[in-house]
């Protein structure tokens, strides 16, 4: 498999299987393995039914028992609009086949709305796990605005038979207050239902981006969206991957002050490397604690396979557990999709693609 990923990979392919990150080395992260559940969370707050929950999802599809994850979300119907998102293959506005594509996947979860999995819980919910994302932003408000907003209850969420469920902050935003307190106390509802929780952790101000750069993506702001996420009990972060660092510097010029600030996170906790910058999003997960899944990103068609691929391996050498990967996988057709998806396992299924 090697070979093959490092085909994919392309010029960059020593860059990435060859780089040993000198940020924070690996010994200090608590890295994915078999026994992950028990290790870490067997010694936290959460209940034997949380613990169940974790390991069901865990102990799922390809990657079973090995301590990563391959997660399938389709929320982009609400999120992207429904024919943005499922013009380029009109299967997926039934919601069956949303489960059937994780199912032939080999993922370990689908993650999707309260009415997809509602509509199919009694066929399914016993197949695969059901990771319910509870808050969108639905996109028809003009003008369009960052404001994600509760779809549905907790307990209906574990009623369909769901063993998670996930939701978004947009960290930054006018309602990021609003929205972590909403979450919160979604999030602590679904543990004593017995639920692990999943965040959508993102950034949205207008001001995040200066200069012709984009620091939505910068390592410290989206490291301490993470910070955040796991503060509130999210058990799993999912995030997009660094490009690049400095926001909270770039937020701190003309006069203004924004944030707080070391400058070793920039000389020590971060260099310019993708991987290094993917680490110090885990650092901010308790060093590894909680996991950390990248996004999957966009679909930009022919290059699919190899972007799936590349982010796969700088989540995986990073120390991360895994990918939750959608567009890519499902605005194709259904041999195609799982293609993508058991390439992006075949990355943390081979042992020679190690943690740098």
């Amino acid at each position: 498999m090697a070979k093959n990923i490092a085909e994919l990979l392309g010029k960059d392919a020593d860059f990435l299987l060859k780089h040993q990150s000198k940020t924070v080395s690996k010994d200090r992260l608590h890295l994915p393995n078999p026994e992950s559940v028990a290790n870490i969370f067997g010694q936290s707050n959460r209940s034997p039914q949380v613990l169940r929950s974790l390991q069901q999802l865990h102990s799922t599809g390809r990657l079973a028992n090995t301590g990563f994850v391959s997660i399938l979300p389709i929320d982009q119907g609400i999120e992207h609009s429904a024919g943005a998102s499922f013009a380029k293959n009109p299967d997926y506005f039934d919601p069956e086949n949303i489960v059937k594509l994780a199912i032939e996947g080999g993922c370990n979860g689908v993650a999707t709305t309260f009415g997809a999995l509602g509509m199919v819980s009694r066929k399914y919910a016993h197949k695969i796990p059901f990771i319910v994302k509870i808050n969108h932003n639905e996109l028809l408000t003009y003008p369009n605005k960052a404001d994600q907003i509760m779809f549905g209850s907790v307990r209906d969420a574990w009623n369909l038979g769901a063993v998670a469920v996930g939701a978004t902050i947009y960290f930054g935003s006018d309602n990021a207050t609003r929205q972590i307190v909403e979450v919160a106390k979604a999030f602590d509802e679904a543990h004593q239902l017995g639920m692990a929780t999943i965040l959508w952790c993102y950034t949205r101000n207008n001001a995040f981006k200066q200069g012709g750069i984009d620091y939505h993506v910068s390592s410290d702001l989206t490291g301490q969206a993470n910070h955040l996420g796991v503060t509130i009990q999210a058990d799993i972060i999912k995030q997009k991957l660094a490009e690049n660092t400095g926001g909270y510097k770039a937020l701190n010029t003309g006069g203004s002050s924004y944030g707080k600030l070391d400058e070793r996170i920039y000389s020590e906790l971060n260099s310019d490397h993708p991987i290094d910058l993917c680490r110090y999003q885990l650092l901010n997960c308790f060093n590894g604690r909680a996991g950390l899944i990248s996004s999957g990103g966009e679909s930009k068609g022919a290059s699919d396979l190899a972007d799936a691929v590349r982010t796969a391996v700088i989540n995986k050498r990073a120390g991360g557990m895994g990918l939750i990967s959608g567009r890519k996988a499902f605005q194709r057709p259904l041999k195609e999709g799982v293609e993508i998806l058991n390439a992006i396992q075949d990355v943390y299924l081979d042992k020679s693609v190690d943690i740098a």
